[in-house]
């Protein structure tokens, strides 16, 4: 049997997750720094010709 790890989270961990879930489809760019997310970056519009 594995066993298993619960991990804590930051306030700015559990808001990517957040954003990840409520995010339909898409791509999302994001930026770290020292080991934690920083930023993200949603792409609005995409237009192919």
């Amino acid at each position: 049997m594995a066993a298993t790890r619960q991990l804590e989270i930051n306030e700015k961990e559990a808001k990517l997750i957040e954003l990840i879930r409520d995010l339909k489809f898409g791509e999302m760019r994001i930026v770290i720094q020292d080991g934690l997310a920083i930023r993200i970056e949603q792409i609005t519009k995409s237009v192919k010709l």
